[in-house]
């Protein structure tokens, strides 16, 4: 991929109030004359702000797609299943696969809203085999994992691992197990938090990326792991 001139000039103040203003407006007769002020101050910054990882990435040798076209979230919910019919979300936020994942549950991820910015990754809803993998890399090779998950740099950055846990240990392993926390997991997610200002600077590109090289060897850990 050839080095493109980074575009990306920060998320503007007005795009963080849009956001605020469309949570207490959720509603298509409020969204639809705004369109185009969504489109100016969050999509099209959304989609500079991709452009600018995918070359970041590149010379970062980080193996993750930042895609303009695929990488950001639609700001439309799916309510189909949903008792809360509000039509938008009030955030905006863009994923960035492993390439070569075979079930993509393996990459990082942005997220914008109001006095919510975070940069993280990990493993999301993966599939039954590679959640079963991981478990038992846990349960085989514990000093595998923690020397990634515990890893100083790490921990600066993110603290610990988190995710959605399931109540109890899984079946096949002991209540008292020594990584009953990892164990429970039902995805393997690191995250760090951000300021407005951050998402304001067009450097952020940078920082996202620079980040997420510090998680890079449990995304290289997880990435392993059979789909």
């Amino acid at each position: 991929m050839p080095i493109v001139a980074n575009t990306f000039a920060g998320f503007r103040s007005e795009a963080i109030q849009f956001l605020a203003d469309l949570a207490a407006n959720n509603e298509r007769t409020w969204f639809q004359p705004r369109r185009a002020d969504y489109e100016r101050l969050l999509k099209e910054p959304l989609e500079a702000l991709c452009s600018a990882l995918a070359v970041e990435f590149e010379v970062r040798g980080i193996p993750l797609r930042a895609d303009p076209a695929r990488s950001p979230f639609r700001i439309y919910r799916d309510v189909r299943f949903s008792k809360d019919k509000s039509p938008y979300k009030t955030n905006v936020g863009a994923s960035f696969p492993w390439a070569g994942d075979g079930d993509g549950s393996v990459g990082g991820y942005f997220h914008l809203a109001p006095g919510e910015v975070f940069v993280g990754g990990g493993m999301w809803h993966p599939e039954p085999a590679r959640l079963k993998a991981f478990r038992r890399l846990v349960d085989t090779d514990p000093a595998r994992v923690h020397s990634v998950t515990e890893d100083p740099a790490f921990i600066d950055a993110f603290g610990h691992v988190s995710g959605d846990t399931l109540r109890r240990v899984p079946q096949g392993y002991a209540a008292d197990h020594p990584d009953a926390a990892l164990l429970k997991l039902k995805g393997v997610v690191f995250m760090r938090q951000l300021s407005d200002l951050d998402a304001a600077a067009p450097e952020l590109p940078g920082r996202l990326a620079d980040t997420i090289a510090v998680g890079l060897p449990l995304l290289r850990l997880l990435a392993s792991l059979p789909a």
